[in-house]
């Protein structure tokens, strides 16, 4: 049996599939990976959390850095790896899907936004750092770019973030045990265009595996995690998963 064929397979097998993505499903819609050659990081320094917090500069630089759209993790459109697993979800075969991404492609590809759960956060709005309110970037816009003052929460004054997890931030609990849940009820965890490099989002596949589930890796690149999957397909994503997803309806 080829090993699209094994993945089809498991696929219709499986009750309950716990989808996880990395940059590499996106970096076929544009969108850079921050940790590759030629990735975000390469470009330009990332900025620490209590860096933003602490300095008003920095916040002007990152929020320049925002409308200016350098780091372009937004503004893409879904590939057919996102529409692939948005009819994964629509199938009732996904319950949802978990991202290491910030870039909003799964809730634009037609995953409900409930059912995708964001380890990093997501850069296309903002928040409140102190009473979390969410705030819309086209709001704030106008006002940066006249004044070149960082935004400040309408509601309380406090800072203003996008809603993006930044180096030194904690990561957010609610989703991080979202994520566990979700591990831990699938019978197929399938990875999808992730190096399994940065924890501790990389521990959910072996937590899968060990519960039971079979594991599946799609990637690229071979991953540290490729000697303990059922299936590793080294591969584009849009190629792969269209050829094995369910069609709608």
């Amino acid at each position: 049996m080829q090993p699209l064929d094994h993945l089809a397979r498991y696929i219709a097998d499986a009750r309950r599939i716990a989808v996880f993505t990395g940059a590499g499903i996106s970096t076929e819609s544009g969108v850079p990976d921050f940790r590759s050659p030629g990735g975000v990081w390469t470009k330009i320094r990332p900025i620490p959390f209590q860096s933003f917090v602490a300095d008003e500069d920095v916040r002007r630089e990152a929020w320049r850095r925002t409308f200016t759209g350098v780091a372009r993790w937004v503004g893409a459109r879904p590939n057919a790896g996102h529409a692939a697993v948005a009819r994964l979800v629509d199938a009732g075969k996904a319950r949802a899907v978990i991202t290491q991404n910030v870039d909003n492609l799964h809730q634009d590809s037609g995953v409900p936004p409930p059912q995708v759960i964001e380890l990093h956060g997501n850069a296309s709005y903002a928040h409140c750092l102190d009473c979390g309110l969410r705030h819309e970037l086209a709001d704030l816009r106008d006002g940066f770019l006249a004044t070149d003052a960082p935004p400040a929460c309408r509601a309380c004054g406090g800072v203003v973030k996008v809603a993006t997890v930044s180096f030194g931030q904690p990561m957010p609990p609610a989703p991080m045990a979202r994520a566990e849940a979700e591990t831990m009820a699938c019978d197929l965890f399938l990875v999808l265009g992730s190096s399994l490099s940065v924890m501790p989002a990389a521990s959910f596949p072996l937590m899968a595996k060990r519960n039971g589930a079979r594991l599946v890796i799609v990637n690229r690149d071979p991953t540290d995690q490729d000697a303990y999957a059922d299936l590793a397909l080294h591969g584009e994503i849009g190629a792969v998963m269209s050829a094995v997803a369910p069609a709608n309806g």
